[in-house]
């Protein structure tokens, strides 16, 4: 790419200061794509000076201009977004179809349900007791965005930002940093304000702490791993910053005996399957009642042995690569400690697939006679792992589905509304999805306990990004 060893700061494609390098890798072939410069302490503060100074006029921009550039944004998006999805592709390792379909897509709706909800925010309002509230943007905001929905995150953060007439600086990243430098090509193309949005590439102990702990960023805003998350937190603590978090999660999906077995087993294990298991809310930790459990496993296991995992830039349904030696470290080493513990191995383990050499690919695996003081039902995976845990009654698979420090999403499988409405009330999670069902853009997505704080999406997420002043009345 033409920018890719550039920074895009104060409405311009900038030399760094830094020097050090990074390659970035396709994860399919190990293969260097381009390399990125990683910024150093200096290159940031650039960014930060640049938002600040802009974030003097772009405060006080009409809600009407800011949907002007907004809806630009959308038809270059949309113009541009089979490129979105190609380097995701090439830098993710996400197959094709999916990233078209899913990946890039998630970039026009997140975008369009934003415009939606900034048409319905209420910047003035009288409240019942005659006081008057104003809403007001929070002031320069750092964005810290993951590699595994690059774009679905990058949108749920700037727009937001932006939309309420915060200025910004994001760092993407470093492990899928081109379709980022994609997306500020549109930015700038949509015309925004010169600085409003800035970006740098850099890894998390230099780039994201010096945001995290700048004294002119106001609000911090971070996807990532829960220990990463805390990091943040302690570092923006000496400012006091708004800091909102989407962290990891440990899903429960709750099987009762009452379901269409073949369909829901189908569904469960593929939803955890897909983008290569890489994904926070996916439903891992699989709770099946007992009375169908040995059927459950039969379907369970033929699913897992009719999935195919292959080269990612074939059309398909098949499964990618993880994203880098890093991540399928990790995902081995669990996949050897569900192993160790007990658990009963139906499909998978460690290792790659049969015929695949290069790549960071691993066997879809998947676990049965799992308890849940296993490693497996603790800790956040990250890759294409099920495991799967018996119940006997609601009350049990309650208790069991709440047993986690995570609590961003859980999954209920059943035809009975009652039921599911019932149990859906009892879980400890931001988000409760029924039968297969998926979020919505302009819902808020966010979780419980350590899986973060703060929502994203439509009218919630651009609430967290201002600030609520009383003016009183006499």
């Amino acid at each position: 790419m033409e920018n890719a060893g550039k920074f895009y700061i104060n409405g311009k494609w900038v030399d760094p200061i830094a020097f050090e390098k990074m390659d970035v890798i396709n994860p399919a072939t190990e293969k260097g794509i381009t390399q990125i410069t990683l910024a150093c302490e200096e290159d940031v503060d650039l960014a930060v000076a640049a938002a600040k100074r802009a974030f003097e006029s772009y405060q006080n921009t009409t809600i009407e201009q800011r949907l002007g550039w907004l809806e630009n944004l959308l038809a270059i998006y949309k113009r541009r977004c089979d490129e979105i999805a190609d380097i995701i592709t090439a830098e993710l390792g996400a197959p094709t179809t999916m990233s078209h379909e899913q990946q890039a897509a998630a970039g026009v709706e997140h975008l369009e349900a934003f415009i939606t909800a900034l048409k319905q925010l209420k910047l003035e309002e009288t409240l019942s007791n005659g006081e008057h509230l104003l809403r007001e943007p929070i002031g320069v905001c750092g964005l810290i965005t993951p590699w595994n929905w690059p774009i679905n995150q990058i949108v749920l953060k700037v727009i937001p930002a932006l939309a309420t007439g915060c200025t910004c600086v994001l760092k993407p990243s470093e492990f899928t940093p081109l379709n980022a430098m994609l997306y500020a090509e549109m930015i700038h193309e949509a015309g925004f304000p010169a600085g409003a949005f800035n970006m740098v590439q850099g890894a998390g102990p230099v780039a994201g702490a010096t945001l995290s702990c700048h004294p002119d960023i106001t609000m911090i805003s971070f996807t990532g791993s829960t220990r990463a998350g805390k990091a943040i937190s302690r570092d923006a603590a000496e400012n006091i910053k708004r800091v909102t978090l989407e962290l990891g999660g440990k899903s429960p999906n709750i099987v009762f005996d009452d379901v269409d077995i073949e369909d829901r087993i189908t569904w469960s294990v593929n939803a955890v399957f897909n983008n290569s298991g890489q994904t926070c809310d996916a439903p891992t930790r699989m709770l099946v009642q007992r009375s169908i459990y040995d059927d459950a496993l039969k379907i369970a296991k033929r699913v897992g042995e009719n999935a195919s995992v292959g080269d990612p830039t074939k059309e398909g349904n098949h499964i990618g690569p993880l994203v880098s030696h890093i991540q399928y470290d990790r995902v081995q080493t669990l996949i050897q400690a569900g192993i160790d513990e007990g658990a009963t191995l139906l499909v998978g383990g460690v290792g790659k697939p049969d015929g695949i050499n290069a790549g960071y690919f691993v066997k879809p695996t998947i676990f049965a006679d799992v308890n849940n003081t296993m490693r497996i039902a603790r800790e956040e995976i990250f890759g294409p792992v099920v495991s799967i845990i018996p119940f006997d009654t609601e009350e049990e698979a309650i208790k069991i589905a709440n047993d986690t420090p995570y609590g961003l999403a859980a999954y209920i499988q059943t035809p009975d509304t009652e039921k599911a409405n019932r149990v859906a009330r009892k879980l400890k999670a931001g988000m409760v999805l029924l039968n297969g069902s998926s979020p919505r853009a302009g819902s808020p997505f966010g979780g419980y306990k350590q899986s973060g704080n703060g929502r994203e999406g439509g009218l919630f997420g651009l609430e967290d990004f201002m600030e609520i002043k009383m003016i009183h009345k006499l």
